[in-house]
């Protein structure tokens, strides 16, 4: 019996569901070329390189032939061949993928099959014993990716499926994934239309729609805000530079692929300029703008930055990963002696902005350590100064208590970081919240500060954000929230519904009346039955509404409705506005 609490016996579970799954496949469709079929967090997939994609009728059948294999109990059997002997039984089966996965395989690598029945595969393991052993199992989707994930290359069909040791708990899952499906953000957030994408402006450029626009407002101002209470000093740079400096950074030489390049990259005769994918080595100008004393220090740059990723096609989701995107982004330059504390007060602030909109909780977090081997030259500066640097960070992290997995070769390139890590509603993780100790590239760029010795000295730099890319964040507060956001960011706060068209002069009077509170309020002037309109400010996902009827305009009240109280509460205009007030003022977080 399978241990699915442990990872490994998991792991293998669900590796041998996928085997089991290519197996399946090719008996259907015996000329589809195998790629590869890993497990995953929750589940499996497998690449296949096929003329058609895979259609909802196809997975059924996949199912219908897995089942048989299952039923056939057949034995995983293990067996390696010499380099050349596995190229030729590999290029014998017509399988091309596999044959240039060995060929990339090191020449000491140990080149292991796994045979089940018919079925052969190249793996390395390791797998359960017989095919029989998997109990329960759902192929959930079907999807289009790239051989290796280069757009360059092959696009091949890939079949995603979980598999449980018994029906109970696939059930359970399969119940938490059409939760997930509800409160997906690329659902509801173009359902409540928030954002929308055209596919003549392209993949990862969102187009932010009204609603989704105020959101990103709210939360850019009170960041800025909070970050001003702390010391922070607020710049504005350039959107793009010369490859000159992206040199001095490093980024040109690191970062050069992710970039969209304006010009020959190559001409060093003409000019050439490049969107900019952070904002560091501007803000840096600021501090070299004139002689910095050691007196001067701390300083903590701050920028509201829109920054441009070349991320991959296949890469990009919703909000979630997209090429143009807007960051709460800092630098902090200090002395060496001021370097636990700004850690402390970075970490504070992100822990602080998270908290407060709802995200903290299921936050993990994650000490991103570079890799010694330095694979692909990745890593600038020495092992000492990487040493120093993540023995700093780690002294730091732990007299903070943080608890924290370690992420190796996961590093920017000129330093570690601690990355806070959150999953969207499908357990997919990704950096929300980044904080970075950088120890090379005050030199790189002769930044210096005049010591109270009369010395000049090389100041640290932690790069941070507070509440990370705007738009992830709107994502993931779309899912948490299933829509219903916090009264204080959400769009439309109160909406007022007129009875009949006798009390629409009234419902603008006490909209008029909200607005000037700072309040966002709209009128449903439809002419509607009041039914109707209490049913979309529902769907709309709207916390409160308020019914005038003649009873209200009488008495100069209003009819006050939340989604998440029982009936109403009529109150005065003032008492409504106050009650409303208060709950923006508190950002009271509810769970939906």
């Amino acid at each position: 019996m399978v241990d699915f609490n442990d990872e490994i016996q998991r792991g293998m579970y669900r590796h041998t569901t996928s085997h089991i799954m290519a197996q399946a496949v090719k008996r259907l469709w015996p000329e589809t070329k195998l790629a590869i079929g890993p497990k995953i967090d929750d589940g499996f997939y497998y690449d296949f390189d096929r003329a058609e994609a895979f259609t909802a009728e196809d997975l059924k059948a996949i199912e219908a032939e897995m089942k048989k294999i299952i039923k056939e109990n057949l034995v995983l059997e293990r067996f390696e061949l010499p380099r050349e002997e596995a190229i030729k039984f590999m290029q014998e089966k017509n399988e091309p993928f596999k044959v240039e996965l060995i060929n990339d395989l090191p020449e000491d690598a140990v080149i292991s099959f796994y045979k089940q029945g018919e079925f052969v595969d190249l793996c390395a393991g390791p797998h359960i014993e017989r095919t029989g052993e998997i109990k329960a199992f759902k192929l959930t989707s079907a999807a289009a990716a790239y051989w290796r994930g280069d757009s360059n290359r092959e696009t091949l069909q890939r079949i995603y499926g979980t598999s449980f040791p018994t029906k109970e708990m696939l059930n359970e899952y399969l119940t938490r994934l059409e939760e997930a499906k509800k409160r997906d953000h690329n659902k509801i957030g173009r359902e409540l239309e928030y954002f929308t994408t055209v596919d003549y402006i392209g993949q990862g450029l969102p187009i932010m729609l009204a609603k989704g626009s105020k959101v990103v407002q709210i939360l850019q101002r009170w960041v800025e805000d909070e970050e001003a209470k702390r010391g922070c000093i607020l710049t504005k740079t350039p959107l793009m530079a010369k490859r000159d400096l992206y040199k001095i950074s490093g980024h040109w030489d690191h970062y050069r692929d992710g970039m969209f390049i304006m010009g020959d990259p190559d001409d060093e005769s003409s000019e050439c300029f490049a969107l900019r994918p952070m904002t560091c080595p501007f803000q840096y100008q600021v501090y070299l703008n004139r002689q910095r004393s050691y007196r001067d220090l701390p300083m903590r740059l701050t920028e509201t930055s829109t920054l441009f990723r070349n991320e991959e096609s296949g890469e990009m989701h919703g909000l979630i990963r997209v090429r143009q995107f807007t960051i709460s982004e800092g630098h902090y330059i200090l002395r060496p002696d001021q370097l636990e504390e700004e850690f402390k007060n970075c970490l504070e602030l992100a822990k602080y902005c998270l908290d407060t909109v709802g995200l903290l909780d299921d936050c993990t977090f994650r000490f991103s350590q570079w890799d010694p081997a330095n694979p692909k030259n990745k890593y600038e500066g020495t092992a000492e100064q990487w040493n120093e640097a993540q023995d700093a960070m780690a002294k730091i992290l732990d007299n903070l208590g943080v608890e924290y997995s370690i992420g190796i070769d996961e590093a920017a390139f000129y330093g570690p970081k601690l990355d806070i890590q959150y999953k969207n509603v499908y357990g997919k993780e990704d950096t929300l919240v980044t904080i970075q100790i950088d120890m090379l590239l005050a030199q790189k760029f002769g930044m210096e500060y005049v010591d109270a010795d009369g010395s000049k000295k090389n100041p640290y730099i932690i790069h941070r954000t507070s509440l990370g890319c705007y738009e992830r964040t709107l994502a993931y507060l779309l899912e948490k929230y299933a829509g219903v956001l916090p009264l204080w960011m959400a769009p439309e706060q109160a909406r007022i519904l007129p009875i009949s068209d006798k009390q629409i002069d009234k419902a603008y009077e006490v909209r008029d009346y909200l607005r000037s509170l700072g309040l966002r309020v709209e009128v449903d002037d439809r002419n509607e039955k009041v039914g109707k309109k209490i049913r979309e400010a529902r769907l709309d996902k709207l916390i409160y509404w308020l019914v005038i009827g003649d009873q209200e305009v009488e008495n100069n009240t209003v009819a006050v409705s939340s989604r998440f109280e029982q009936g109403s509460e009529v109150l005065s205009i003032e008492d409504c506005g106050k009650k409303l007030l208060d709950e923006v003022e508190k950002k009271i977080r509810r769970n939906v």
